[in-house]
């Protein structure tokens, strides 16, 4: 008698997104009786970003104001403990990126759906993994949603600062007006809030690929004053005391950590395959953040020692042409990837409203959405007391759980009962990072409060 071949269990998907459905899943004897389904084939027409393109946008996105903070992150940690901790770091963040798109493309295969956003990876995961977590499903999704938007939102604010003192130091040097940096935030608002306005990631990508160059040219500026006349390395410290850590792991998440930015990336990409794999875009992109955040962090923290600032180019000479140019080449950078970080958030916020809203005033509630995500930024900007505690606090608290702790878990959840056990190096190696990210969410946290009471 012939044996019954064993169902698959359904897989549960409850959405609520661009592609918005409600679908319960049955799988009976062979997937291959229906076909192959290839998620890239069913995107809409839309999602049309070139491999080139997705390598500018995740780039620019991870290449931001974060390398010129790497000076700050060597300063805590010394020379020879900051370029190892560089490297270590780099590895996890881009080993935990790819195990999040991993997860997400093998649930669009399994699920039938175009794309997943993180936060709808994370919801259907825990939908369908064992029993006691699925409760936590809902809980999960919100968690992601409200992470990424505060985390792209005080990003956003970090660039509006950096901008603003960048224009303040030139405009002071050179006999121009002696405003207040709040007045300098203000002004920001002339060339955001038209910019801003571009709702589709691939009418960005000549912001990108602009906003590239121009960043390459200020930070070959920026490294040549960081080589000139550079001091003795015995000056500096190779190593710190384990205080410092904290800081050094929190500064490095927040400047090495575009995990916000990947799923839209991948999501709008014409080839979804050419995101992983060797070379793909993602290991060329980590690769280059890698080695250059560790340079700039050496070489920088190496010519200003413990004077450094939260940006790189706030410490570059003021009496210099060269030098005055370096910063306002980054504050133009900062313009052009401030409408790419800014997608995240408003992309969050419109999912919620969108369903309360007639279809016919979705435009104009989009711009004014966007307009007023942009005023609130900037007013936001002009409150931050510090660059560098906001920088530290924010990297603590939400990149520890979005860039580390939750795709951790959500592999574990994936593949549990698949393909993996409680006993298989998989789980213990996910554990590893969760108990990581858990150590640098506390202690970072603890050391950028301390130090924002000790600057009252």
């Amino acid at each position: 008698m012939e044996k019954t071949k064993p169902s698959a269990p359904p897989i549960q998907l409850v959405m609520d997104d661009n592609y918005s459905s409600k679908i319960e899943l049955a799988y009976n004897g062979s997937r291959e009786d229906m076909g192959p389904y290839v998620p890239a084939n069913h995107r809409p027409m839309e999602s049309n970003t070139s491999s080139f393109g997705a390598l500018a946008h995740l780039l620019k996105a991870s290449l931001g104001s974060g390398v010129l903070a790497m000076p700050l992150a060597f300063k805590n940690a010394g020379l020879l403990v900051g370029c190892i901790g560089t490297m270590l770091i780099g590895l996890i963040c881009g080993h935990v990126i790819h195990i999040l798109v991993k997860t997400s493309q093998q649930l669009c295969v399994e699920v039938k759906k175009p794309a997943l956003g993180y936060a709808d990876t994370c919801e259907i995961v825990f939908q369908n993994g064992p029993k006691p977590i699925r409760k936590f499903a809902s809980i999960a999704r919100e968690l992601v949603d409200w992470s990424l938007a505060v985390t792209h939102m005080g990003a956003c604010c970090v660039y509006v600062v950096v901008i603003a003192e960048s224009f303040r130091q030139v405009s002071v040097e050179y006999g121009g007006p002696d405003w207040s940096v709040t007045a300098y935030c203000a002004l920001t608002l002339i060339v955001l809030v038209p910019l801003t306005q571009i709702n589709k990631l691939k009418y960005l990508v000549p912001f990108s690929a602009v906003a590239n160059f121009v960043w390459l040219v200020s930070i070959c500026i920026s490294i040549y004053y960081c080589l000139r006349d550079t001091p003795d390395i015995s000056e500096r410290n190779m190593a710190t005391s384990i205080d410092g850590i904290p800081t050094f792991i929190s500064t490095s998440l927040f400047a090495m950590e575009g995990i916000g930015v990947v799923m839209p990336i991948e999501n709008e990409m014409l080839k979804p395959q050419q995101f992983l794999g060797c070379p793909g875009v993602l290991n060329i992109a980590m690769s280059a953040v890698v080695v250059l955040y560790g340079f700039v962090g050496f070489t920088g923290y190496l010519q200003f020692g413990d004077d450094v600032r939260g940006s790189l180019t706030l410490n570059l000479p003021r009496d210099e042409v060269l030098a005055q140019t370096a910063k306002l080449l980054v504050a133009c950078v900062m313009l052009l990837s401030f409408a790419l970080i800014f997608y995240v958030p408003v992309d969050i916020a419109w999912r919620r409203i969108q369903d309360r809203i007639p279809a016919k005033t979705h435009r104009w509630a989009m711009s004014g959405l966007r307009l007023f995500g942009t005023l609130f930024i900037v007013g936001l900007a002009c409150a931050v007391p510090k660059l560098e505690l906001f920088m530290e606090l924010v990297g603590a608290v939400c990149l520890s759980v979005l860039g580390l702790l939750l795709p951790s878990v959500i592999e574990i959840i994936w593949r549990w009962g698949r393909d993996i056990g409680p006993t298989h190096w998989i789980v213990w190696k996910n554990l590893a990072i969760c108990l990581f990210a858990i150590i640098a969410m506390v202690s970072g946290v603890t050391f950028a409060i301390k130090s924002m009471l000790e600057n009252l």
